[in-house]
């Protein structure tokens, strides 16, 4: 846990449209390094640099996160002349999925440069300078391997939830599983070089990256913009399938009971635990299709207002109350997520976990990091790479069991969800 006492001052200010990073697409501006990201359709957040950071774990967590930002927005004096949701100080964060002690992370980058509603901006802690930009590296050649649980584990453990489902008399209704895969590159892996090829290929996700885990994700958990909240919950998956149209996929994902039940589950779980924090919300009765490039989900947006509270509503600590929803816990998520350990055999660490920015005025946009990798260097030297280390990622993807789920049907799930960040890797656009 670390944090500083000295005073900090933010600065945020339009950039000028003749500034060469004005017209420039935000991940452009990464000069390579210790970098964050939050990027959907062009617009959003990116940032480098470390101004202060902490690392925490364990149920604590949320509370440790939000304490700290607090008392440390506390040591920052503000210069805002955009005042828009991301402007000031901002705070980058990735937390781990379960209570168990796992790494969860904030960081207060030194630079942040925004844009929304086509309004750019930066913001500069201090006297932060931009450092000289790199190129992007390739990463050379990318082998795989099995990760902690390979496909063959994960299709014995999807066919145990489905034997605890039911024998359960109905009362554990889904469980959430994933699996891994480590991918091995011969030269040093550039985090760059995965955004800027999620983006090219799921642009209408949130592109992110912090502190190493880089992915891009469908599903946001929770935004907040002052009084204004909202979430995209997905559950149901379909996937392209040699002689079908994608309308044809779209359709039968919609009349499957099976995926109409499990998207239930996720829709009213978030729904309940949002709701003590509301004085309206806004659930529509039936799901929408999310189509993207390697799989269709049934989508539920939910709309609220925050009641006027004398708590404030403080993101990070609805965040809490919402983690996990059933869409990556399961139901009753009291009882399916210690399931979730003890069927998988591994540590998920901060895949599934919220993952996105806080400012110091309570905005923030935290999705699920879905579709993403971890990265680790690897400490031996590859092939060709003229003795720099080789990179290593590890890979995650799940999906939903239920008592229906074919654990064949699952793992080809799963492969399809994992192809974002395989391809990514690959230099695929």
């Amino acid at each position: 846990m670390a944090t500083t006492s000295r005073r900090l001052t933010a600065r945020t200010r339009r950039l000028d449209p003749a500034d060469p990073r004005h017209d420039r697409p935000l991940l452009d501006l990464l000069p390579g390094g210790e970098s964050v990201s939050w990027v959907r359709e062009g617009e959003g957040l990116v940032g480098w640099g470390c101004a202060a950071r902490l690392d925490t774990s364990g149920s604590d967590r949320f509370t440790d996160a939000d304490a700290w930002w607090r008392r440390l927005c506390g040591h920052i004096d503000v210069e805002d002349s955009v005042g828009l949701p991301g402007c000031g100080p901002v705070a980058f964060a990735s937390l781990a999925f379960a209570d168990q002690p796992g790494d969860s992370v904030l960081v207060l980058p030194e630079v942040v440069v925004g844009q929304r509603d086509g309004v750019r901006w930066i913001t500069t802690i201090g006297d932060a300078r931009d450092p000289e930009p790199q190129p992007v590296r390739q990463p050379g050649t990318v082998s795989y391997s099995d990760g902690r649980l390979s496909s063959t584990g994960y299709r014995q453990a999807v066919a145990e939830a489905v034997r605890l489902m039911r024998t359960s008399g109905g009362e554990l209704r889904k469980i959430v599983l994933a699996h891994d895969l480590v991918a091995s590159t011969s030269e040093p892996l550039d985090e760059r070089f995965l955004l800027h090829n999620l983006t090219a290929r799921y642009g209408n996700c949130w592109t992110f990256a912090v502190d190493g885990m880089v992915g891009a994700t469908p599903e946001l958990l929770l935004e907040r913009r002052g009084y204004e909240v909202r979430s995209r919950v997905l559950a149901g998956t379909a996937w392209p399938h040699p002689g079908r149209t994608d309308d044809e996929i779209a359709a039968e994902l919609l009349d499957s009971a099976k995926n109409r039940s499990e998207h239930a589950y996720a829709a009213e779980s978030l729904a309940e635990r949002l709701r003590p924090f509301c004085s309206e919300l806004s659930v529509p009765s039936a799901p929408s299709v999310l189509r993207l490039r390697n799989v269709l989900h049934l989508a539920t947006d939910v709309e609220g207002k925050l009641a006027d509270s004398p708590d404030g509503s403080g993101l990070l600590h609805m965040v809490e109350a919402v983690h996990p929803t059933a869409a990556v816990g399961g139901t009753p998520t009291a009882d399916a997520v210690p399931l979730i350990s003890e069927l998988e055999g591994m540590d998920r660490g901060r895949y599934a976990g919220p993952v996105g920015w806080i400012d110091g005025a309570g905005n923030g946009e935290l999705g699920i990091a879905l579709r993403c990798g971890q990265i680790e260097q690897q400490s031996t030297a590859g092939a060709g790479s003229g003795g720099a280390r080789g990179g290593r990622v590890r890979l995650f993807a799940g999906g939903g069991i239920v008592p229906g789920s074919d654990p064949d049907l699952e793992v080809a799930e799963v492969e399809a969800k994992l192809l974002p960040v395989r391809e990514a890797l690959e230099g695929v656009r």
